[in-house]
């Protein structure tokens, strides 16, 4: 099993089995924080074989720099699945996307999304939070 494709992005969607990514992204610039994210997207595209047939846990779990889960109540997402390929199909592809709202950031630093499957590390995707200053004079808004 192979990850073709993975992004945090702004939107995603799966069209007729081509997955479509809108405003990829890896950092984030805050005013302030804790900052929330309200809304963005993890979009992921597999490939799989033969081989790869059977029952799978997949687990998606955003940490801090320190390996601490952002969210300990909510994460790591681990949904299952199950894999079968017609007989003489070398490979199937599938796009995953999980619509992600109200991320917290408790601070500024780096961040990352772990990919992993049946407890295997497949994939981590950095994301950055920077505090910027606004300045002075600027209107809030």
């Amino acid at each position: 099993m192979d990850i073709q494709i993975a992004s945090l992005c702004d939107f995603a969607a799966d069209y007729n089995g081509k997955l479509v990514v809108s405003g990829t992204f890896d950092t984030l610039a805050a005013r302030g924080l804790p900052v929330a994210h309200p809304m963005c997207a993890l979009a992921l595209r597999f490939c799989f074989t033969q081989e790869d047939t059977g029952r799978h846990k997949l687990s998606i779990n955003i940490i801090n720099e320190d390996g601490e889960s952002l969210d300990p109540q909510n994460m790591p997402i681990e949904p299952e699945f199950e894999v079968q390929l017609p007989p003489n199909v070398p490979f199937l592809t599938r796009n995953l996307i999980m619509n992600l709202q109200g991320l917290r950031f408790p601070a500024a630093g780096i961040y990352s999304v772990d990919i992993s499957c049946d407890e295997e590390l497949m994939m981590r995707l950095p994301l950055r939070i920077v505090h910027v200053e606004q300045p002075a004079g600027t209107p809030q808004g």
